[in-house]
Formats: structure tokens, sequence, C-alpha cells
């Protein structure tokens, strides 16, 4: 069966993701939407487990004796408030789908309910939907509460719709596909003055501009010109009115790196250099430097499996490397330091209108849902072969 060919599935999976948008929900408060997805998983006829991670679900579906696969999607939602009038607009003020995790969801379950009716492949596949991909590290409580102790697999893969990239085409790339990502918090301590009489303090605002633009300086003079590195300052916070120089200022930011030792460079680095113009300035700063989620990286042998499967599907000439890597995050990182796998990215189109991942415009393209399922199936039974009756 050719999924993108099945009218009624497609049908299925456009019904499922928009309901799923309507119910937006973020870290680990992800109940209405675990239910939901556990629901449909038990009316295919799939063994569910639920509440790893909070409010992570596992499928299994098995075919008798094989490998095991592992296919991945994510549950959460954004604290973005939706502005588009779409008929299956959020539901939940302050809350959206604004980064296609609910495509996700609904291109795994297209697979999950094409396998169910399936006797064409031989092993055994786990469908897992993760709580709190966004910035809190979902995949990472799954992994630590015995995820592949309990389910057990040869292989994981993951898959994320890629606004920019022409709808069709899927990239892919072995080793590094996206970054690292750290957050750090400074706190510039001077001592506060009038405005009109600086000299009778330390001005904190003064030394924190100076730290935003040392801080430029660490991937464009202390690390390695081809190791690639982003160092940045997201959030300045000082101050309460016009004619008084504020005694503290605080800095926050991130950085995204691919290399471990570069990463360990920048935490140093950045630890010397705001002591180096704090100092400079006669006054204190205290740099809290936290550790998210590591590089995600392509075990090579996955990838291959991948680009011959999305080949397949989508035509050899519609495979892409040019894109790749991105300093972008994605906690699916922690699943692949523990089995080998691979994550693509699904092309999703122009990024007219807002259309850009985390937009409060954004609006996943349902031309996807056939072709994602579409590929989760085909690589199913590309590894998990049926052979002869």
């Amino acid at each position: 069966m050719n999924i993108r060919a099945s009218d009624s599935l497609v049908a299925q999976m456009q019904a499922w993701r928009h309901h799923l948008h309507t119910i937006p929900e973020t870290a680990f408060e992800e109940l209405e939407t675990s239910a939901y997805v556990a629901g449909l998983l038990e009316e295919f006829g799939i063994e569910v487990s639920q509440g790893l991670g909070g409010t992570g679900v596992v499928g299994t579906l098995k075919r008798g004796q094989g490998p095991t696969i592992g296919l991945r999607a994510e549950l959460d939602a954004l604290d973005i408030q939706e502005i588009r009038d779409l008929p299956y607009r959020s539901r939940k003020p302050g809350k959206m789908h604004a980064c296609g995790h609910d495509g996700h969801m609904a291109m795994l379950l297209g697979a999950a309910r094409y396998l169910s009716a399936s006797d064409s492949f031989r092993g055994t596949v786990r469908f897992i939907f993760q709580p709190a991909e966004e910035n809190e590290g979902g995949g990472r409580r799954m992994i630590e509460e015995g995820l592949f102790d309990r389910f057990p697999v040869d292989s994981v893969f993951g898959m994320h719709n890629w606004p920019g990239l022409e709808v069709g085409r899927v990239a892919v790339r072995s080793g590094p596909i996206m970054a690292a990502s750290d957050m750090f918090e400074i706190v510039v301590t001077g001592q506060g003055t009038h405005a009109g009489m600086p000299h009778m303090g330390s001005d904190a605002i003064v030394a924190a501009s100076a730290i935003v633009g040392a801080l430029q300086t660490i991937p464009s003079r202390c690390i390695h010109p081809a190791d690639p590195s982003v160092v940045s300052v997201t959030q300045i916070h000082g101050g309460h009115t016009w004619n008084v120089v504020p005694a503290e200022v605080v800095l926050r930011g991130t950085v995204r790196s691919f290399d471990p030792g570069v990463r360990d460079a920048i935490e140093t680095t950045m630890a010397r250099v705001v002591a180096g113009v704090a100092q400079t300035h006669g006054l204190s700063a205290r740099v809290a430097y936290d550790r998210r989620y590591p590089a995600t990286v392509n075990d090579p042998k996955a990838t291959e499996i991948a680009r011959k499967v999305a080949a397949t599907v989508f035509g050899p000439t519609h495979i892409v490397t040019d894109e790749l890597p991105s300093m972008g995050a994605e906690d699916f990182s922690y699943m692949l330091q523990k089995r080998p796998g691979c994550f693509v990215w699904l092309g999703a189109g122009p990024t007219a209108d807002g259309h850009v991942l985390h937009g409060e415009r954004y609006d996943f393209n349902d031309r996807l849902l056939p072709l994602g399922a579409e590929f989760w199936m085909r690589l199913v039974e590309s590894e998990l072969p049926a052979g002869k009756p």
C-alpha cells in the first residue's frame, strides 16, 4: 500500500493533527495529548505503555521474530500565543503548536495505523512519543527512567519538519546535524549611584555592555575557525528609572557548538573573559553556565539506511545535504547517545507569511502528513523485512 494514495488515511491524519493543534500542552503537562495518542494506538491494536518521563507514551507492535526499531515524535507545544484565525486554532491561551509537533505525532500515528493492519514486516516497532522536547529535556528523562531498558531497540530514528526546505525534499547527513545547546546567566554587580554623578559608583551597565562585546571574541578569536560555534546574548535586564545607575545587570543567552572540546573551551573561556572585564571596571560578576542538549549526531550506518529509504520515497534527486548542519538543537540527541540512529529533516515549504518554527503564525503543512508517514512505513519495512512467506 502507498500511504500517499490512501485518501482515507490521509484524511484521518489531518483530523488527528487538527485536533492535536487545538489542545497544545507544554513540557511535562501533556496529559490530554498523551491520552489522545495512547487511545488511538490502542484502537489500532498496539500495546501501549504510558507515564515514562511523566507523560511519555510508547507503543509496541510486534510481528514475529526480527530486529527492533524505534520511531520518535514529540508531544509538547510552546508558550506562544497563536494569532492565526484557524478553524482548529489553539483552545489554550498562550500555548500553541508552533514547531509542528502536532504534525510529527500525526505522521507517526499514520504509520502506526498502517503497520498495525499490515503483515509487511518481521520484528518489533516502538512508537515513542516523548514529552518536553522544547528546552526541558523530556528525551533525557525518558532514558533516565529506563526507556531503552524497558523497551529495547536496535536503532532509533527521528524526523522534524523544516520550513525553507522544499516540500518533498529530505535533508540528512552523517555526523552532527544539530548543535549542542547551552544557556548562561551573567550577573554583573557594581555600586548604584545618581546618573549625574557616575564617579560615585561603579557602573554595571557599562561593564555589562563591555561583556557583551567581549563574549563575541570567544568564537571569533578563541575557537579554531574551522570549528563552528555561536555565543548569543539574548536578554539584558538592568535599571528601573532614568536618573539612577543601577547596581546590578543580568545578561542571559545561549551557546551553540558541535564538538565537545569546543563546548568545554567556551565554558572555560567565558568565565575568564567575564572575570577579566569585571575586574577592569572595578566590580564583580558571576557566571552560571547550564549545559542543556548535546549535539545531535547521526550514526553513519543508520544515516545511509535513512538516505536509501528517503531516495525510494522521494526520489534520489530530492535528498539534500547543503542545508546541514544547523545551530538549532534537539533533545533526540540523548537517544542517539544511547542507540545508533538518524535524525532527518522533511522539507515543509516556503517561510512566507510567518511560517517559521517558533513563530506565532506557524501552522504545520498538512501536505507533509502522507510523506512523513510513508517514510516511516518504508523505513520499517526496509529494516524489518518480512522475507519469504
